[in-house]
């Protein structure tokens, strides 16, 4: 009974073991074999998502153009200007036959050309001529956007311009596009500057021949016109060649003087 007994426990010993024993000669402690411990990179947290709001809608355009806009120049003579510069191709040149035909003209300037374009500011100031805000980046629809929008664009214009040209007065504002609304009109006249629009508009940003701008100009003029020209945002080389017969003929008509 006794050798019997111990055969049996010898038996389940030799058992156990050969149950619990790997390929490669270990013992597992688990009763099994061991899974190989994972290399993979931990799963990152996604990111917190995070919402924006929408921005307001635009305010629609008002049916007719406010009242309080500056649209003659109240005297005989007429008013050049020219928007959307500087711009180092066109600006030059347009100063230059200006110099030549003894008139100045008042530049509507962009806040970013400005930036870029400093020393053509310094020029533009020291021939004599007037400078008016046309927004940091002809943004079309400034005038639809919220008042606080409105106001900060139109400062940074400012502030560029004095960088530029220190002391240099800033006395009118003009909407790109003529996209007048109230909200405008009164951060304009807020910040000191005048809303200034024109009622001569040959189209020359639309590249039509220096003949047909000349003649648009010469059809359209009356005592007081405010001609809407362009010496940025684009290829000017029609508005340049029209510029001394225009000029030649508005000066013989009526004079030009600069906006006061």
């Amino acid at each position: 009974m006794r050798a019997h007994a111990a055969l049996t426990s010898v038996l389940v010993l030799v058992l156990a073991l050969a149950g619990c024993a790997q390929p490669d000669g270990t013992i597992s402690h688990a009763g099994g074999p061991q899974p190989a411990e994972s290399t993979a990179p931990p799963t990152p947290s996604p990111r917190p998502t995070r919402t924006v709001p929408p921005k307001p809608p635009l305010r629609p355009l008002p049916a007719k153009l406010p009242a309080d806009l500056r649209r003659s120049t109240g005297v005989r003579t007429v008013a050049l200007t020219f928007d959307d510069g500087p711009n180092p191709a066109w600006t030059p040149k347009v100063l230059s036959q200006l110099r030549a035909a003894r008139v100045t003209a008042t530049f509507c300037v962009v806040g970013r050309e400005v930036q870029r374009h400093p020393d053509l500011v310094r020029r533009i100031v020291r021939e004599g001529h007037q400078l008016c805000n046309h927004s940091w980046r002809h943004d079309m629809d400034l005038a639809r956007r919220p008042v606080a929008e409105i106001r900060a664009d139109l400062t940074r214009t400012n502030r560029a311009i004095e960088a530029a040209a220190p002391g240099a007065r800033v006395s009118y504002y003009r909407q790109p596009g003529g996209r007048w609304t109230p909200e405008v009109v009164a951060v304009a006249k807020d910040l000191g500057m005048r809303p200034l629009h024109w009622n001569v508009d040959p189209q020359d940003w639309g590249k039509p021949t220096a003949a047909t701008i000349t003649r648009r100009v010469h059809a359209a003029a009356r005592p007081g016109a405010i001609v809407l020209l362009h010496d940025g945002g684009g290829d000017r080389a029609a508005t340049l060649a029209a510029c001394p017969h225009l000029i030649a003929d508005l000066k013989r008509r009526f004079g030009i003087a600069r906006l006061r």
